[in-house]
């Protein structure tokens, strides 16, 4: 994957290995064609305004209308965003990202009339007017999702002003990735072999799982050095972020920047609080997790970067893409036919682009542009995280497959809260695959390693993000200045608290909030661990009912957000409103400790 110990420049990655963004559009002289289109097209807006009351043909002639342009935009960005985020230093793409950001601003501001004009019509026109204009049904739950948010819905003049501010309350979040991505350079550090490597965003990770400890070390020191020497202006960043999300909640009338966000998908707070209160009466299981590391590491000190190395020697064995591909098929065979046939086609049909290459956007993520296919980012390194990676991100694009197949445009796009659910079910059902097929006692903790590994990382961690962002925007919503000092002491007392006294809370760890993309996406995180809940409980019930449980699972895909989240998770079987779910994980995270502590003891 790199020529020696130096990244490979994109244009040498084989186009095999690429995702085929010219299914969007076939080159940019047509997405021009298209950005152009659209652009002329939003004076068609102004037909509409002042008009939505008049009948229903003017009513869902507008919808429709709108539900065009979002789809073409949603094209128009998908097309511009991939291109760039697999070499954000080009400035071509950076300029086509940029400029579909704003159109994507004017198409907002163009239709910003649309909620409180719906809302101004008296109710009984409204209702004689569904009645007569309902047709298909199509636009009928958009509707009342408009009617439901009525008291958040400002007057035309308010609505237009947010819609036009909204390039600029997205800064925050560009200034960090193109810093993170584009403008960071990490130093060299020495591998295993004594060798001069360069760190990068995507072997992080894998040289933290070295069995070397001075690898680890090295790596986690220069990582937060990096981050460390810019902390000012990463903190500036940060909490221009956290006060653009206040800005919009008290706008529409929310009493904090997390009931604004929460109230997206109907999730109701309590959701969120019970998830940290949850795991917090689970910390004991978490401290027993950090014994057992210190004991089988055989260190008199644990410190933060032995939390990721495998306890198990066989961690070391090199999985090639082909391998992970084919196990990955083989675990999802209770998933179905149809379900197979899809994720078969993904595999072989250039969605994914997984070669590591200079300027490629770190981390990994699946984005779905309707009426194409979804597209799969990573930068496969052959470890084990990285097969679960691949089943995890395919198991998004499952989800936007299904939804946007069975789906109008308007209903296909799947809230966050739900998000995370199908691609942590393939996870699960991947690892009990690999415990069924593991052939000794050490092949079998091996795998247990990792779950545990993948549990404290997914539901302690993220809730331990979770609790971050919660406290630091009430600190914001006080009147708080988020320093970077402030910041740090408060991540690095969550560090002490979630992980105890077993082991050495490093300096460097107080400014890991600096380099976590989602906190620029507020209140998201939490999701991993509800995610994950709902996801253990699916993938249980798909195993042991079949079937049954699988058609069940399917409604769920091809839902969308054709209803609340909360209540396509109860159709599957799994009830997000009560903490059972949490409570389920948790008794699966201390199986699975239990045996391990057994087997190597």
């Amino acid at each position: 994957m790199e020529h020696g110990n130096i990244i490979r420049k994109r244009a040498d990655v084989p186009r095999e290995h690429t995702w085929a963004t010219e299914d969007i559009f076939p080159s940019d002289e047509a997405w021009e064609q298209a950005f152009r289109r659209v652009k002329e097209r939003l004076s068609s807006y102004e037909q509409f305004q002042g008009h939505l009351g008049d009948s229903a043909e003017m009513l869902y002639g507008c919808l429709a209308f709108d539900e065009q342009i979002g789809m073409e935009l949603d094209r128009i960005y998908g097309y511009a965003h991939l291109r760039s985020d697999v070499d954000t230093g080009n400035p071509v793409y950076q300029k086509l990202v940029g400029r579909a950001s704003s159109l994507y601003s004017e198409a907002s501001a163009a239709s910003s009339f649309i909620p409180s004009e719906i809302l101004a019509i008296p109710e009984e026109t409204l209702s004689a007017i569904r009645k007569e204009g309902a047709g298909t049904g199509e636009f009928e739950r958009a509707l009342d999702l408009i009617i439901r948010e009525r008291e958040h819905v400002r007057s035309l003049e308010v609505e237009k002003l947010l819609a036009d501010v909204s390039e600029v309350t997205g800064g925050p979040s560009q200034i960090f990735k193109m810093f993170n991505n584009a403008d960071t350079k990490f130093p060299m550090i020495k591998n295993e072999k004594g060798e001069e490597v360069e760190l990068t965003h995507g072997r992080y990770v894998t040289f933290l799982e070295s069995r070397t400890r001075s690898v680890r070390r090295e790596a986690f020191q220069a990582m937060y050095a990096t981050f460390g020497r810019h902390k000012n202006t990463l903190a500036a960043a940060f909490q221009t972020n956290v006060k653009q999300a206040y800005f919009y909640a008290k706008t529409r009338n929310y009493p904090s920047a997390r009931a604004y966000y929460l109230a997206d998908a109907a999730v109701p707070e309590a959701v969120y609080d019970t998830l940290i209160d949850t795991v917090w009466e689970s910390m004991p299981l978490m401290f027993r997790y950090v014994a057992l590391r210190k004991k089988m590491l055989q260190v008199d000190e644990l410190h933060m970067y032995d939390l990721y190395t495998p306890i198990v020697p066989e961690s070391s064995l090199h999985i090639s893409y082909e391998e992970a591909k084919e196990t990955i098929q083989k675990a999802l065979q209770p998933m179905g036919e149809e379900y197979l046939a899809a994720f078969q086609e993904g595999l072989g049909g250039r969605w994914i682009d997984f070669m590591e290459n200079e300027g490629k956007r770190s981390g990994a993520y699946c984005s779905g542009p309707y009426g194409v296919h979804p597209y799969v980012l990573m930068s496969y390194q052959g470890n084990l995280d990285n097969v679960f990676t691949l089943a995890h991100e395919m198991g998004h694009a499952m989800h936007s497959y299904f939804s946007n197949k069975n789906q109008t445009f308007t209903n296909a796009q799947y809230k966050i809260f739900v998000a995370e659910v199908a691609s942590t079910c393939n996870e699960c059902l991947l690892n009990r695959y690999l415990l069924e097929h593991a052939e000794s006692k050490r092949e079998r903790a091996f795998i247990l390693n990792h779950f545990l590994d993948g549990f404290k990382g997914t539901v302690f961690r993220q809730t331990m993000f979770a609790e971050f962002e919660k406290l630091v925007h009430e600190k914001n919503q006080a009147g708080e200045v988020l320093t970077a000092d402030v910041l740090s002491e408060l991540y690095r007392g969550l560090n002490k608290a979630y992980f105890g006294d077993g082991i050495v809370i490093d300096e460097e760890i107080a400014m890991e909030w600096a380099r976590i993309p989602h906190f620029y996406t507020p209140f998201y995180v939490y999701q991993y661990a509800t995610g994950f809940s709902a996801a253990v409980a699916l993938s249980e019930r798909i195993l042991k009912d079949g079937q049954e449980a699988v058609e069940a699972y399917m409604g769920f895909l091809k839902g969308g957000c054709s209803k609340d989240p909360i209540d396509l998770l109860a159709d599957a079987g799994v009830d997000m409103r009560t903490k059972e779910p949490v409570k389920a994980a948790m008794k699966v995270f201390e199986r699975a400790l239990s045996e391990i502590e057994e087997l190597l003891a």
